[in-house]
């Protein structure tokens, strides 16, 4: 039974560098992984690309014979990729039962409303696919009320739509703390996305004289009020260079998907890939935790890491050298037998 990843988002949330870091990291902890580039617009990929929706069909094919702009071109592509559908699978096939990270194109028509992504989804989980919707969004959503409402819309809309195992994943957070303005509220607030209420005074300060009027106040209450009807939405974090934060989001993602309950590799599970299955309390970051290092402490902590890496590289270096000075101490006792021996080496001319 494989597993999958879907990771969607609108454009510039960090899907491609998110398949890029999540490969990597899946390899280092020795879990065979693949990545199927599904965005006819992405061809230079920084990651190793198992399958290509580029070798079914390109963008700019499709927009210089059937006279589209990009965005009609990316939901042809889809459209394409739906009705030719046993060229994926057959190219799944050959991936065996290895951990597949789909990297969907950015257009959040595809995801919102129009049927081709939701229906190629479907078709894989009849192929057996366990699947996990991955929706990112850049962090920097969260500096002003109104794209942070935005947002929760966007991504009740794609969960309601997609129906699967979804996690909402707020990208590039690290960055956050260099965003102007600073959030006027604490990040667990935007990350469990309750007591919305809040956010309307806020709302109303971002632009007094539009959003602030009685003619949109019982616009923005009403949405907001939709949104915690429906009490879906909340957000993980990601920093997609640091270690602790990609291990932490993966073992949410791996108990969505139940990979964290028995995966493909079964018994010939690596030490690592048990301590991700059953958490181990390795990698675990609570919002606070986060909040603590990358918005309110980060250059303490970006120093005390920077300490820490040296340290780190200063052990390696002496134990390096004490393995050279055994090994040369090894050499030398050998040399000493030899002599010892009395064993003479003739050279012969």
């Amino acid at each position: 039974m494989p597993f999958a990843q879907l990771v969607i988002g609108p454009p510039g949330s960090g899907k491609s560098t998110y398949c890029n870091g999540m490969h990597q990291f899946m390899s280092a902890i020795g879990r065979k992984c693949s990545i199927v580039n599904l965005d006819p617009a992405n061809d230079h990929t920084s990651y190793p690309c198992a399958l290509d929706v580029r070798d079914l069909v390109t963008l700019d094919e499709i927009m210089a014979d059937e006279e589209l702009g990009p965005n009609g071109g990316v939901l042809y592509a889809l459209e394409e990729l739906e009705n030719n559908i046993e060229w994926l699978e057959q190219g799944l096939t050959r991936l065996g039962e290895d951990y597949v990270l789909f990297d969907c194109p950015g257009q959040v028509e595809l995801f919102t409303h129009h049927s081709s992504l939701r229906n190629i989804f479907f078709r894989l989980q009849k192929l057996g696919y366990r699947l996990v919707v991955l929706h990112l969004t850049d962090a920097h959503a969260l500096t002003q009320p109104s794209l942070y409402i935005s947002t929760l819309l966007l991504s009740l809309r794609t969960m309601l739509q997609l129906d699967l195992p979804h996690l909402n994943v707020l990208t590039k957070i690290d960055l956050l703390s260099t965003y102007s303005p600073r959030l006027p509220l604490p990040l667990s607030y935007y990350a469990e996305a309750s007591n919305l209420s809040h956010i309307l005074r806020h709302l109303n300060h971002e632009s007094p004289s539009l959003l602030g009027s009685s003619r949109f106040a019982a616009l923005n209450e009403a949405i907001v009020s939709l949104v915690e009807d429906f009490s879906l939405v909340s957000f993980l974090t990601l920093a997609v260079e640091d270690k602790r934060s990609v291990m932490s989001l993966l073992q949410n993602i791996d108990r969505a998907g139940g990979y964290a309950f028995g995966g493909a590799e079964g018994a010939n599970d690596t030490v690592w890939q048990v301590a991700m299955r059953e958490g181990g309390g390795i990698g675990g970051m609570e919002v606070r935790d986060v909040q603590e290092r990358w918005i309110d402490a980060r250059e303490e902590w970006d120093e005390f890491e920077r300490r820490e890496r040296e340290e780190e590289a200063e052990r390696e270096r002496q134990k390096a050298e004490r393995q050279r000075e055994d090994g040369d101490e090894g050499v030398e006792e050998v040399m000493r037998g030899v002599e010892n021996g009395g064993v003479k080496v003739v050279r012969r001319n």
